[in-house]
């Protein structure tokens, strides 16, 4: 089990100190936006950069952003250790998939709340992991979306059918209240970034939400 708590919710003007507050985190969660793809600008492949020369933590880099083909492997130059695109802005998802990990860095690919799993089967062995959204992308501190929990169980249950070890990320409203539905439907990677971030103790809210999601795992 492994959470990456997002840093959309931290202090923008302390960046490298916020993703210190969090030592035991697995990855740090870099949300990237462009206005385009969801109403909100955030980073960009220079803030990558900066900050995966700032703290040894992995930076995971999702892009919300249009054009994916043309803008991921970017990402993956700037130092972020894993770059998960949106299916629906990128055009060729496998040719893409497969320049990000030319590039030396993890590829995922992410699917919105109305958007199936079933189309992407094929995909899966060319992906380190696949991320469903559990609010619709742009903003933090949004509802979890319950509808999302049998998306969560068909993409498991695919990824077992064909014997991969693909790793399931959830992310939006992910909190020590919804995070066990998550991981007991077959997820294994967390994003959490109002529920770390508005704790008094960030560190131990991420060791927290590990071991609630541990708990509620059925996976081996």
């Amino acid at each position: 089990m492994q959470i990456t708590p997002s840093i959309l919710n931290a202090d923008f003007a302390n960046l490298a100190g916020e993703i210190a507050r969090i030592p035991s985190a697995d990855w740090v969660h870099v949300d990237v936006m462009d206005n385009h793809f969801v109403p909100n600008l955030t980073f960009g492949p220079t803030m990558v950069e900066a900050l995966s020369k700032a703290t040894d933590v992995p930076l995971d880099a999702h892009l919300m952003i249009a054009d994916a083909d043309r803008h991921a492997p970017a990402y993956a130059e700037a130092g972020a250790g894993s770059v998960t695109f949106h299916v629906e802005a990128a055009a060729a998802p496998v040719r893409l998939a497969r320049e990000i990990r030319k590039q030396g860095a993890r590829a995922s690919m992410a699917l919105k709340p109305a958007t199936p799993i079933e189309p992407y089967e094929d995909l899966l062995a060319e992906l380190d992991m696949v991320l469903i959204m559990t609010v619709e992308p742009g903003f933090g501190g949004q509802k979890f979306l319950d509808l999302c929990l049998p998306k969560i169980r068909r993409a498991r249950a695919l990824m077992h059918k064909h014997g991969l070890e693909t790793w399931l990320q959830v992310d939006g409203g992910v909190s020590l209240e919804t995070i066990e539905r998550c991981a007991e439907a077959g997820a294994d990677v967390f994003v959490a970034g109002s529920a770390v971030y508005s704790a008094d103790d960030p560190d131990a809210m991420v060791s927290a939400l590990r071991a609630s999601a541990a708990s509620a795992s059925t996976l081996p």
